[in-house]
């Protein structure tokens, strides 16, 4: 077992709306990532928060007759809400009002101007006010923002720039020689066809006469910083930098930098040149998932098909909205939501599979044996094919959480436990039971019924957690069980003897067909 610090981010969300499914999915994968560490025995530490400076705030809070303070204040406890109600378990949440964050972004703006990366120039071009960013002519899309495709207005304004451009080669050669850099590789692929032209140096100030809501430029009072310079700094600041350097060092640099892939420019290209300006180590992976569409339309706040997730974990149970993110699309692709989808894979996948085989464990073993553990052999036990597949699901599913794939890690899971509702039919423990002659072979077959349930129960600790710690309990295995121990094969997880109970049903059958919420 490693003690090694493992140092996990989601983007900060800004705070113009309440979070939707996008939000969730996420931090569902960071929280996956972040359990399946700690129960491989790394020092974690998760990082999330909320970005909420910028025009788009200060226009809304303005629209709605509130100070920008007062707005944001309104709008981060819906986040934490919801990441409370989801189960997720971070380290830390940090907001770019935070004191601490503005201390550190003013620190590092005032070395960076000292250090001749930032410069003031007139800047002649086109603004996105939605986006928040400057566009040339050449990078317009039919005269409108090549990122939101909305209208642009023309702008000749002095800014401060940061010097993206000198730092272009050294970028391409870093994403050339690292393929772990940008992940998944059609990500990586986008960023280095995105770097083939050259690069503009980055506006990153706003005039107070245009802006007001933003951490004050310290160099020159009459700006403040740009909300995205502002918040990628909150990736260091979080962990002390640059005041507290002996916490800092303990995490950085950070192992994976979670995003959606509508944002990996500001991180693949922005943020490793801020911090190669800054002295400081690139982070060891970028890992950008894609977006949930409904009807060929990304799910968003902007287009108003944004879907609730606090109402479908009413409805379907926090772990079934997890497994549904997960399972439902390859990190990095774009995922198709449908709750008649999600309503399927509760009954077929959640219920039919997984919660049925733990019904019939342990139903036959409160009929067959009271409820208690048999005493079977164990080299038996451990001999049998299921016990052992079971057993391999450790290193599978290590090689894919180690490449960055949860949903081909459960594919694993639940293709052993199809094969333990297989071994059920074939073994027939019902028929063995009649038989006074076969009471080995039945001890046997409920046995090995067990230790996989077991091996699944802790394999799914970092998936589907509630329901993994409900099977552990009822097989009266203490929790959280460290992997590195489970996969230690010289004993059997349960005690002959000991009590098994069966409980209400993991995944209890829907009331109605699934209305649309």
């Amino acid at each position: 077992m490693t003690s090694e610090k493992y140092y996990i981010t989601t983007p900060l969300y800004y705070v113009n709306a309440k979070p939707h499914i996008g939000h969730a999915y996420t931090n569902v994968l960071c929280d996956t990532f972040a359990r399946y560490r700690r129960l491989t025995g790394r020092e974690v530490f998760f990082l999330t928060g909320t970005d909420e400076h910028g025009t788009k705030i200060e226009k809304i809070a303005r629209d709605q007759g509130k100070e920008p303070v007062d707005f944001v204040n309104e709008m981060v406890p819906h986040f934490k809400k919801m990441w409370e109600i989801l189960d997720i378990r971070y380290d830390k949440f940090i907001r770019t009002t935070d004191e601490e964050h503005k201390k550190s972004v003013t620190a590092i703006l005032q070395t960076l101007v000292k250090t001749g990366d930032i410069y003031q120039k007139t800047y002649s071009g086109w603004y996105c006010t939605p986006c928040e960013s400057f566009w040339t002519e050449l990078q317009l899309k039919e005269g409108k923002c090549p990122d939101c495709h909305r209208e642009v207005q023309q702008l000749d304004e002095k800014n401060y720039f940061f010097k993206l451009s000198q730092h272009q080669a050294w970028l391409v050669k870093t994403i050339q020689d690292d393929e772990k850099f940008i992940r998944p590789e059609m990500r990586r692929n986008e960023i280095l066809g995105f770097l083939r032209e050259p690069l503009e140096d980055l506006c990153i100030t706003r005039p107070k006469a245009r802006l007001n809501w933003g951490i004050p430029f310290a160099p020159d009072p009459e700006f403040v910083v740009y909300v995205w310079f502002d918040a990628l700094i909150n990736y260091v600041s979080a962990i002390g930098y640059p005041e507290d350097r002996a916490r800092f060092n303990a995490l950085w640099p950070a192992d994976i930098h979670m995003v959606g892939k509508d944002i990996l420019r500001q991180h693949a290209v922005y943020w490793p040149i801020m911090l190669k300006a800054m002295g400081l180590e690139r982070p060891k992976t970028i890992l950008a998932h894609g977006w949930w569409m409904m009807s060929g339309t990304k799910v968003s706040k902007s287009r108003g098909n944004a879907v609730d997730p606090l109402e479908l974990v009413k409805k379907y149970s926090v772990d079934a909205f997890r497994y549904f993110l997960m399972n439902e699309v390859t990190l990095g692709s774009d995922g198709t939501f449908s709750e008649d989808l999600l309503a399927e894979r509760y009954t077929t996948q959640l219920a039919n599979d997984l919660g049925n085989l733990w019904f019939r464990y342990a139903s036959m073993l409160e009929r067959y044996f009271g409820g208690k553990v048999p005493a079977a052999d164990p080299k038996a036990v451990m001999s049998s094919e299921l016990f052992q597949r079971a057993g391999r699901l450790y290193t599978v599913v290590a090689e894919a959480m180690e490449t960055c794939d949860p949903r081909q890690a459960l594919t694993q899971v639940f293709e052993v436990i199809t094969l333990a509702n297989q071994y059920v039919e074939n073994q027939k423990p019902w028929t063995l039971a009649k038989d006074p002659l076969r009471k080995s072979d039945l001890e046997i077959a409920l046995a090995v019924l067990g230790e996989c349930n077991a091996h699944v129960a802790c394999i799914l600790q970092a998936f589907l957690p509630a329901t993994a710690q409900a099977m552990l309990e009822r097989m009266g295995i203490a929790a959280p069980v460290k992997l590195t121990h489970a996969a230690d094969f010289e004993a059997l997880f349960l005690k002959p003897g000991s009590a098994i109970r069966r409980g209400e049903p993991l995944f209890p059958k829907l009331e109605e067909p699934s209305a649309q919420v």
